[in-house]
Formats: C-alpha cells, structure tokens, sequence
C-alpha cells in the first residue's frame, strides 16, 4: 500500500526530463496523482514518451515542453505556455569528465548558463507565483560533487556548489510561508549519460557492463558504503516526497541521498 503523500493534482515540472534522474522523478510524482510538465529539446522523442507515460499513468495528464532552457528563447516559451506551476524541479544539467588544464573560458560558460542561469531564471519567474498561492516548491538537482569534488569535472562540480548557495538564498524569501526551497545531491547514479561515461572509461577492457560499474564504484568512488550506482527511480521517490506537502519542515535544505559517499562530521 502506498502511502499517500498529497501530491495528487498538483502540476509539476521537472527540467531535462526525458531520461536520466528526470525521467525518474517524472515517474514517482506521476505515480503520486501529480500532473506533470515533460521537457526536452527533441519534441518527437518527447512525443513518444507522453505517449508512453500515458499508458502507463492513465489517469495523469502530462504536457509537453520542448524547449532548449540553455537558450533565452527556450525559457520565455515555457514561461508563455506554463505560467503557473505548483513544483519546480531544476534537473536539467549537463557534466562532462575535463582536465581542468584543458578546460576553455566557454566551457566555464557553458556549464554556468545550463547548471546554474537557467534554473535561478525559472525560479525568479515561479517564486513571486507560489508566494502568492502560499505553496510551491522548488527543488534543485545538485550532486554530491558539489561538496565532495571528485576532481575529474571541476566545471561541473563549481555549478553543483551554486546550486547549493542559490536554493539557500532563495530560501531566505519564503519565510513564514509554505513554499520551500532545497537542494538535492545525489551520489552516483545510473543515468544513461553516467553508463556512457563507464563505458567509455573502460573501453577495450574485458569487464561485462556490470564489472564495469563495479570497478568504477570501487575504483572511482571507494567512499560510497552501497557500492553500486543509484537507480533513478530510488531519486525520484525522494523527490517526490520533497515536493509534497508533507515535506514542509525541510526548507533550504542541502539534502544527501549519496550512498553515505560524503562523510558525515559530528
């Protein structure tokens, strides 16, 4: 029996969601009753996912947004065609393996304007909208990069700590209210994009795909106490009760679900 988490009804939308972490979150609030907002940039490849979802959630409605939030235009377009929202989940990112000697000044731009610009202009236009309504939420997808930099991206680990300080900040505008701002870090998880990155990391090696995991867990991520990758879905439950009413005490919050990778000091 589910519990139930008062998320039915509500419009949510998560950024970037037509794989990965986001198709995971997209799932568990749909799951939960929750409306939910697709986007993408390949408006056929979304068309057949919300075909897809529908028969698997039949009775949710899900829309369509494809749009590149890398791009001003892309953004003005979901704010004109989804003015009003009851969750934010900013998901969308992109990471890559970089030497950081090699790293060029657009590369550093790059991955400031897709981790970090367009999710504080996404929440700039909804904040003042929940307010207003008294109930939002919006969720950052950060990383445990973020505060436990591998050293292997350090383009991508620098926009993970924004995330944190921005979702803090804004926080700082919600007092007293029942809108709440977070962060959520997850640790390694297997996104298609990560199980490339494997791959490639292994490549003319002998391992099995799964022996490939597990080498790069043991020999990548050692600190980890699961010692396997996370599943999207195991994310997506977690945001899902994030974004639900019953998450109103968790409020600029930096919240680990990492596999105990980060450790904690007392």
């Amino acid at each position: 029996m589910n519990m139930e988490i008062q998320l039915r009804g509500k419009l949510v939308l998560v950024t970037g969601s037509t794989k990965g972490i986001g198709l995971g979150i997209v799932k568990e609030v749909a799951r939960e009753g929750s409306d939910v907002i697709i986007n993408g940039r390949d408006k056929e490849g979304i068309n057949t996912l919300v075909a897809s979802l529908k028969d698997e959630f039949p009775t949710v409605s899900f829309y369509e947004a494809p749009y590149d939030l890398s791009t001003d235009f892309g953004i003005q377009q979901l704010k004109e065609n989804f003015p009003k929202i009851d969750v934010l989940v900013n998901n969308l990112g992109i990471f890559q393996p970089m030497n950081y000697f090699e790293i060029e000044e657009n590369d550093w731009t790059t991955f400031f304007k897709t981790n970090v610009l367009a999710g504080n202009e996404l929440a700039k236009f909804y904040l003042p909208k929940m307010l207003e309504q008294n109930f939002g939420r919006i969720i950052f997808i950060a990383s445990e990069e973020a505060i436990m930099p591998s050293g292997e991206m350090p383009q991508y680990s620098m926009t993970k700590t924004m995330n944190l300080s921005l979702a803090k900040s804004l926080s700082k505008l919600t007092i007293g209210s029942q809108v709440t701002i977070n962060t959520v870090m997850p640790g390694p998880t297997l996104t298609e994009g990560v199980e490339k990155m494997i791959e490639e990391m292994y490549k003319g090696s002998s391992l099995s795909r799964e022996e490939q995991q597990q080498a790069f867990m043991r020999e990548h991520r050692p600190m980890s106490q699961i010692q396997r990758l996370i599943e999207p879905s195991e994310i997506g439950r977690f945001i899902a009760f994030i974004a639900s009413p019953l998450a109103s005490s968790f409020s600029g919050e930096a919240l680990r679900i990492d596999g105990g990778m980060v450790p904690t000091i007392v």
